[in-house]
């Protein structure tokens, strides 16, 4: 099959092999995914991005060497042949190079629609999200899959509905490619406060504000680092919010949503973790309260430097689907779990003592909890060591799953770096505002009272268990005798350090 001699050039002849041999193997490579429903990350940047860009540059290198090739046979003349293009279907090479030019054009239109439907596809699912830049999203994606958002995608939460933002989260991910190329990212990678989208607009589509359910139980097992790992139980009846149904949200933990209610805040760090600032808007009477913390008042100036935002769900849960426990918080799982074996002496106080070693890398860290449970048995229990080789190697086990699930040496991410403001026990959470510390001009109080959230209905150990009604409440005693200094202080003061 002739061509016109315009198309015999080495340009359009290397843009021809580029487009077919790219085409070629995008239709094998999406047959084979088809067929066989394999592949995984790096294949679907191939078969998507890659390929179809070369068919690209190719299908544009054809006619840019043709049209070079005119020029220089307008400039130097060439015999027998025209330096302009002319039609003339009698002639058989035109009627090649139509034909040709037809079922390209056709079969580049459809693997275009293919590959730009799949690729808009496969850019918007979690397997291009979490696993592409695999050491630097390997905490968020693991994190992620334990979470109880598993079967959210993460576009539904981080873009969302809309072209808008479609297109803002495109722009701002070329900056993300740009910074993995050039190993130019934080470690940790920072959490995107200021560009999510507001809750209203991505956790209201699933969760209905205005239909909260009323009280719950939870029933927590926690385990003291004594040498018995004694197991000191609590149950609390949690206020999601009021007592029954058909009062709404006019009291309880999502009162802060109530329709009536708006509430605005000024943080004076960057992960809000201090709140010196609030005012509550009863839209319904149009009462307005500000309240400032007695030790950290904002100056005028303040005003104009930090941000004032609208309080929504983000603001409690924060880490709704990337949250990494702290210690004590996994290892008391795992060993309710019977994955670390509570008969192993002193296992919850060794885990304390493990995980608060700086690991420099993964492998190392592993490396250090295998060998730190055996030594410490083999020093402190040698008939243990002896003779329950097998608790010791669940112990180790379990020790490395919560490690591997919620330690990043590499990415220095783990529970301390990052805030989790649901609660109050390692970070400052509800006493961020809840501390008995912000005051109203005419002397109102943002309420310390913790029976406002919820109340005991039992804690302590199986011996020596108290226990009350569901309309009663038990005072909180603490597992380790230290007086009345919980009232005083935060959890997070001693909490947040104690590893």
């Amino acid at each position: 099959m002739k061509f016109p001699k315009t198309f015999y050039n080495p340009l359009s002849l290397l843009g021809s092999i580029i487009a077919s041999v790219s085409a070629l193997i995008f239709v094998f490579f999406l047959a084979t995914s088809w067929l066989f429903e394999g592949g995984g990350a790096y294949s679907g940047v191939i078969i998507y991005i890659v390929l179809p860009i070369f068919l690209i540059i190719g299908l544009i290198m054809i006619p840019i060497g043709i049209s070079r090739r005119s020029r220089r046979i307008r400039r130097e003349g060439e015999e027998g042949t025209k330096a302009w293009i002319v039609i003339d279907l009698r002639d058989p090479k035109q009627w090649n190079a139509i034909a040709i030019f037809i079922i390209a054009t056709i079969l580049f239109l459809v693997l275009t629609g293919i590959g730009s439907y799949q690729a808009f596809h496969y850019t918007e699912s979690n397997e291009f999200c979490g696993t592409l830049c695999h050491s630097v999203m390997e905490p968020e994606y693991v994190a992620y899959q334990e979470s109880a958002h598993s079967r959210v995608t993460c576009v539904e939460c981080h873009v969302g509905e809309g072209a808008g933002w479609y297109v803002n989260s495109k722009l701002s991910g070329l900056y993300q490619v740009y910074s993995v190329l050039l190993n130019k990212y934080p470690t940790p990678i920072e959490t995107p406060i200021r560009n999510l989208r507001p809750a209203r607009e991505t956790c209201e589509k699933c969760h209905w504000p205005e239909k909260f359910y009323s009280y719950r139980l939870r029933n927590m097992k926690n385990y003291l680092a004594d040498s018995a790992n004694t197991q000191w139980d609590i149950q609390l009846k949690m206020k999601i919010g009021s007592e029954h149904n058909a009062l709404g949200l006019q009291e309880g933990i999502h009162w802060h949503i109530n329709p009536d209610v708006h509430i605005d805040y000024i943080a004076s760090t960057e992960k809000r973790e201090f709140i010196p600032w609030v005012r509550y808007i009863n839209r319904a009477s149009g009462d307005t309260i500000v309240y400032q913390d007695i030790y950290e008042s904002l100056g005028e100036e303040a005003f104009d430097t930090l941000e004032m935002r609208e309080m929504d769900c983000l603001d409690c849960h924060n880490r709704p689907s990337h949250q990494f426990l702290p210690p004590q918080e996994f290892t008391d799982e795992l060993i309710a779990a019977g994955k670390i074996p509570s008969e192993l002496p002193e296992v919850k106080l060794l885990a304390m003592q493990i995980f608060n070693h700086p690991f420099s890398d993964r492998d190392s860290g592993s490396m250090f909890i295998r060998e730190t449970v055996r030594e410490f048995y083999q020093d402190n229990y040698p008939e243990i060591a002896e003779e329950s080789n097998s608790l010791i190697d669940l112990a180790t086990d379990g020790l490395l799953e919560g490690y591997s699930k919620h330690f990043f040496p590499e990415m220095k991410a783990n529970w301390d770096a990052y805030p989790n403001h649901i609660g109050h026990s390692e970070f400052n959470g509800c006493f961020r505002c809840h501390n008995g510390q912000h005051e109203s001009a005419d002397g109102k109080v943002i309420s310390r009272d913790c029976n406002l959230c919820h109340t005991i209905l039992a804690q302590g150990t199986g011996e020596s268990l108290e226990t009350t009604t569901v309309d009663n409440s038990l005072e909180f005693k603490h597992p380790v005798d230290i007086g009345e200094a919980w009232k005083e202080m935060a959890c997070a003061d001693c909490h947040r350090y104690l590893y």
